[in-house]
């Protein structure tokens, strides 16, 4: 197989048991796509997000204004 195409075509033809297993494998055929790597990888995009940095100025100033206007962030608040 060489291409996109022709992978994207040889995973439509398994059975849907073979594609489920697929898919929970792809965090380990793509490490880039997860944890670090994918961090590193938006801290290096250089591409302007105007709303996303509005929005982080004015929580900083939120911030700076009253540091309790915003809850704290806890360890529970990331358990899955």
């Amino acid at each position: 197989m060489s291409t996109a195409r022709e992978i994207e075509e040889a995973i439509c033809t398994l059975p849907s048991s073979e594609r489920d297993k697929l898919l929970r494998r792809i965090p380990a055929l793509f490490p880039e796509l997860v944890g670090d790597a994918e961090w590193e990888r938006l801290l290096r995009d250089e591409r302007p997000r105007p709303d996303l940095s509005k929005l982080l100025d004015e929580t900083e100033a939120q911030l700076r204004g009253d540091p309790n206007s915003l809850p704290k962030v806890k360890a529970s608040d990331f358990a899955g």
